[in-house]
Formats: C-alpha cells, sequence, structure tokens
C-alpha cells in the first residue's frame, strides 16, 4: 500500500494509550514529513550506507508522528502500531535504536540529541566525510537544558555546516528567549531561520537554502501547547 501525508493522523490514531504525548508528537508532523519526503536520504535500502544523511529525534516523547513517518517511508510495518508499548514491540514510549529500524538514537531524556548531533558531525569532520547531512530534531522546551548551550556554543565557533538543528517551537518553554529563539543560534555563529511549522514549502525553503561555513537553525513555529 502506498502512503502519503495525508495517512499520518489515521497512522498515528492507532497508537492508543495515556501516553501518547499527542501534542509533542502532533507538533512535528509537518517537519517530519518534509524531512524525509523531500529533504534528507533516508530509505530502508541504505541504512547501511556511512554517506546516508542522518535524523535524531531528541524530542522522543513525541514519537507517534516519528513511528507514522517510518511506516509512510517503508522502514516499519503499519502493523507495528497497534502492538506499540507492548512486550516484545519494537515501540516503545521512547524511540530505541536497538529494536527501531529507522532510528539512529534511543531518546527521551530531553538534551541529549543535540551534544550527539554534535559528536557525529566532529566525527564526520575527522573522516574527512562531506556528503552525509544531518538533522536533529529538538523542541524549544527542551533548549532549557544546558547541555544544549554547550552544543550550540561549540557548533558554531567550530562552523558545523553539516548540523541542522530544527526547534519546534509550540511555546512550551518556561522563559523563552529575547528576540527569539533563532536569535538566540544566530549569535553563537549559526544560521538562523523561523518559519510556520506547519508550511511545507517554508520549511522545505529553509531547510535548503545555502547556509556556507554555518551550522542551520530552523524554527518550526506552530500553534501554542494545547492550542
Amino acid at each position: 500500500m502506498a502512503y502519503g501525508y495525508a495517512d499520518l493522523p489515521a497512522l498515528m490514531a492507532r497508537l492508543t494509550g495515556d501516553e501518547k504525548h499527542s501534542v509533542a508528537a502532533t507538533s512535528t508532523m509537518d517537519v517530519l514529513w518534509v524531512l524525509y519526503d523531500r529533504v534528507l536520504d533516508l530509505r530502508p535500502g541504505n541504512a547501511a550506507d556511512p554517506d546516508r544523511d542522518r535524523f535524531l529525534l531528541s524530542k522522543g516523547h513525541g514519537a507517534m508522528a516519528f513511528y507514522a513517518t517510518l511506516v509512510v517511508k517503508g522502514f516499519l510495518d503499519e502493523g507495528a502500531l497497534d502492538d506499540w508499548g507492548a512486550f516484545g514491540s519494537p515501540l516503545g514510549m521512547h524511540p530505541d535504536r536497538v529494536v527501531l529500524p529507522g532510528a539512529e538514537i534511543s531518546s527521551g531524556s530531553l538534551g541529549h540529541g543535540l551534544p550527539l548531533a554534535l559528536g557525529i558531525a566532529l566525527g564526520w569532520r575527522a573522516q574527512r566525510r562531506t556528503a552525509p547531512r544531518l538533522v536533529v530534531l529538538v523542541g524549544d522546551a527542551e533548549l532549557d537544558e544546558g547541555s544544549n548551550a554547550e552544543a550550540i556554543q561549540l557548533a558554531g565557533r567550530l562552523g558545523l555546516e553539516q548540523l541542522t538543528a530544527v526547534v519546534v517551537d509550540n511555546a512550551s518553554s518556561s522563559h523563552g528567549w529575547p528576540g527569539g529563539i533563532e536569535r538566540r543560534f544566530e549569535l553563537e555563529g549559526w544560521t538562523g531561520r523561523a518559519v510556520d511549522g506547519r508550511d511545507h514549502e517554508a520549511l522545505y525553503g529553509a531547510f535548503t537554502d545555502p547556509h556556507p561555513g554555518r551550522p542551520l537553525a530552523v524554527v518550526a513555529q506552530v500553534e501554542p501547547n494545547g492550542g
């Protein structure tokens, strides 16, 4: 069966229970679709290629949209959605890279994804591996974690152009950032772009317009948490 973007809500609805973090997941749905459908070279057939692109879901508690996207793109059979969280299922409440096809990291503890992405990008630089692209998805509240501040500083100073951080901003952070989230990254040497997180063309342009010599931060603004 061929799936598309319109199938994501129905696939996500098959994940039932009280621990779905529905708002956290639906806030990422459009970003995930644009990345997997139009931006990143991520396919079941190139999973072992060292020069494949990488996607890291740091916002691991919002895994429902990620799981549905993996079904749409052929990494998972749709039947796996019905057993999520059950014993023996590859789909936990948070993604587990050991058992989940298409998952690059195990996530859920906020603040880990961006530092891990920094390490991958530095490894590529040491190997002179310039082909792949790396995108890590974080939530705006997750940026309250101090480990992210250190990663943002170092990535900007080192000019890690292969690294993109996409911040899904649903106004969940405790304090926010004067001047906007993208300005925070820009001050540390990144290229910052803020767009409507539901506008696929705007997202595609933000991800694909050149940003030579700098890492890229795309702030995908969506409706406020609970809105």
